[in-house]
């Protein structure tokens, strides 16, 4: 349904007034005169039928999350919540790391409202060199922007007898003169649309389907992702080597990079554990092993076929295993798949058994499955048969023998049966009955395939006589992947690999370049 609200007249009466005798200092207003309140200019209101109490929820969830109105914004940090007494003064607060925040001299009063709830957020800037945090006042039952100064009101009105009412958005104006500037008045249109969304929502019984930082607080990856940006970015946009878009492929790495930096330190900082290392299957063009190793975070990666990007990322590593390239061309073969008959279907001179990896890595080691197609779903049975933590993040579906199909969808009718959510799910009950809890996280990337499922904690119950080869019939078995295997160990892989990069409409995984 389109939002329509009412624009009410330049010179329209005010329908929230502050109170002069609170809140204002002689001289200190802009655009006021002395001992006079500002008045708070309304622009919209739209009818409503959510009560009270959804649109004070809705506005909560607005001030924790500012980043639904603006995309400048990544998040507010909360500083101070507390609900106000009865009667009491209500005063200023400087807080750490707010030199630059200068707190209103103090906090204003509205005639005939009763404040109840003081918030202070500092919002985070997605761009820190570009824009600073800003400290902002709220109260509540009406939210404001910087008191004491210009700034933005929502008032709700309700007839209980009706169960109907309005919300409105009222101005503070620098200056009169900006109720004909189209850009704020837009602005304004834009937030009352939101809180009227939300607050319609909460009465209509709405359902958050996504959860975000349900492992990792939001603002410890933010701003890990903050400085990873700002210090790779810029070089590896300007020097990127492939096809694909870069803006998207840097970003979505160094995302996930942030991510694993703060999972990381969950699982091996706070017990002293020495950090075991990670191996990425799959890897691509490498950029993810690049960002880590880069960080001191030590491992390596594989694919079947190498990348231009490659002489620009691989390093040398030291891992327990000793010296060696930080990415390298491998295919794998896992244990469950038998190697009788690799004579056989092998043949020929161009067979190099020497590119065929046995998916056994030391015990420990953090298995990385990033967008690794035919690899993801043999990752938690890989992880299993080392016992090694990991974390996949599927995207296209394959089954262990490595060919395309469709994941059932789930029995339970409740969710959904889209064929990535029928993935995610069949790949995750591939890492419950080989022992695993998985738990899910939804990745801020830029990327409809953000889902991952970590794999970090092992169910009390069935290890004892776990078999991961009953697992692999389980879920279909292996026939036709030694073949697959064997195709891409022959020195003519190289040469699909230069047929894709002539095709500008697959990237380096072979997939579509809008996915």
């Amino acid at each position: 349904m389109v939002f329509r609200p009412d624009e009410l007249a330049a010179d329209a009466a005010p329908i929230i007034a502050q109170d002069p005798t609170i809140g204002t200092e002689a001289g200190t207003e802009a655009g006021t005169d002395a001992g006079h309140a500002p008045l708070w200019r309304p622009l919209f209101r739209h009818q409503g039928t959510f009560p009270p109490e959804s649109f004070v929820e809705g506005m909560l969830d607005l001030i924790k999350n500012p980043n639904n109105n603006s995309s400048w914004l990544f998040r507010a940090d909360i500083l101070h919540d507390a609900p106000v007494l009865d009667g009491a003064e209500l005063r200023p607060v400087q807080f750490e790391s707010g030199e630059d925040n200068v707190p209103p001299s103090s906090i204003p009063s509205f005639s005939d409202f009763q404040c109840s709830r003081y918030i202070v957020r500092r919002m985070i800037p997605r761009n820190t060199l570009r824009d600073k945090p800003l400290d902002q006042t709220c109260l509540v039952a009406h939210a404001i922007l910087p008191p004491g100064g210009p700034g933005v009101a929502f008032l709700h009105e309700w007839t209980d007898a009706e169960s109907r009412g309005s919300v409105s958005l009222s101005y503070d104006y620098f200056d009169e003169s900006d109720r004909s500037v189209n850009r704020i008045t837009r602005t304004g249109f834009h937030l009352l649309e939101v809180i009227h969304k939300h607050g319609q929502g909460k009465v209509e019984g709405y359902r958050k389907r996504v959860h975000h930082d349900v492992l990792i607080p939001q603002a410890r990856v933010q701003n890990r992702y903050t400085t990873l940006k700002q210090k790779y970015a810029r070089p590896l946009i300007q020097g990127w080597a492939e096809i694909t878009d870069p803006v998207k492929h840097v970003f979505e790495d160094i995302s996930i990079a942030a991510f694993l930096i703060e999972l990381w330190v969950d699982m091996y900082g706070q017990q002293q554990t020495p950090f075991p290392g990670f191996v990425d299957i799959g890897c691509g063009n490498g950029l993810l092993v690049y960002i880590l190793n880069q960080e001191g975070c030590t491992g390596w990666g594989f694919d079947a076929r190498a990348r231009k990007s490659w002489s620009a990322y691989s390093t040398r590593v030291e891992l327990s295993t000793g010296v060696q390239d930080s990415l390298q061309r491998l295919v794998l073969l896992p244990p469950p798949v038998s190697k009788q008959g690799m004579a056989e279907v092998s043949g020929g001179e161009d067979f190099n058994a020497e590119l065929v990896h046995d998916g056994c890595f030391p015990k420990g080691t953090f298995i990385i499955s990033n967008h690794a197609d035919e690899l993801t779903p043999w990752t938690p049975i890989l992880a299993t048969i080392s016992d090694c933590p990991f974390i996949m993040i599927p995207c296209c579906s394959h089954d262990l023998t490595g060919a395309r199909f469709r994941a059932p969808p789930p029995k339970d009718k409740t969710k959904p049966d889209s064929s990535y959510a029928s993935l995610v799910l069949w790949v995750a009950e591939i890492a419950k009955d080989c022992g695993w809890e998985p738990e899910q996280e939804m990745l801020r990337i830029p990327s409809t395939r953000n889902t991952a499922l970590v794999g970090r904690k092992r169910r009390s119950d069935g290890l004892r006589h776990l078999d991961t080869e009953q697992v692999v019939e389980k879920y279909g078995g292996t026939y036709g992947y030694l073949e697959t295997v064997v195709k891409l160990a022959k020195n003519g892989a190289q040469g699909g690999l230069q047929q894709m990069a002539s095709n500008p409409a697959v990237d380096e995984h072979g997939r579509p370049t809008d996915e």
